[in-house]
């Protein structure tokens, strides 16, 4: 839930996940997947429906490991993409190529360090300063906004762009912090 909660305040999460990314999760698995020859590791980022087209891969790319590195490279990357596109699709987003490590949002890469250390406090603080900025800076625009509304047409539309962007942020918060499943987009 604290992913699609920062994606709603940072943007809209499947556009920017890092699922896609070299340094995301999806290809952490699937490069030890590929270390240890067990496509199990990869299994749980598609639906069972994939698998028919994942684990032949899986054994193609693995089967060339020790052969020529420049096709190795080649059919790992294919592997990868295909891995990655149809867990885009589980999410109901699109595959727009992979991404190198480092280009993961500050937000997403905090959150997996608290996971890996089992240590949500530091990211808590981290996370609620930048969400109460947020909600202040948008709410310190619209109380500015607020005292010239009716000066003039641009004036009172400035406000009410301003009125609408806070709102619909305070919203968002409020419909994911109460959404029994916070992922729901995932169907696996």
């Amino acid at each position: 839930m604290v992913l699609l909660f920062a994606g709603m305040i940072f943007g809209a999460l499947p556009a920017s996940a890092h699922c896609d990314s070299f340094d995301g999760p999806t290809i952490k698995d699937a490069v030890k997947a590929l270390e240890t020859n067990n496509v199990n590791l990869v299994l749980k980022w598609i639906t069972p429906e994939q698998e028919q087209v994942i684990i032949p891969l899986f054994n193609k790319t693995y089967s060339l490991k020790s052969g020529d590195k420049e096709v190795y490279e080649i059919v790992e990357k294919h592997f990868f993409e295909t891995l990655v596109r149809l867990h885009r699709e589980t999410e109901g987003a699109p595959f727009t190529g992979l991404k190198p490590a480092g280009t993961t949002k500050m937000i997403v890469q905090l959150s997996d360090q608290a996971l890996e250390s089992k240590n949500v406090d530091d990211f808590l603080v981290k996370l609620n300063t930048h969400i109460g900025k947020t909600i202040k800076e948008k709410f310190d625009k619209v109380v500015a906004l607020d005292k010239v509304k009716n000066d003039s047409p641009a004036k009172g539309r400035e406000y009410v762009e301003a009125y609408v962007d806070y709102t619909h942020t305070i919203e968002a918060i409020h419909d994911i912090a109460t959404q029994n499943d916070g992922h729901s987009a995932h169907k696996h």
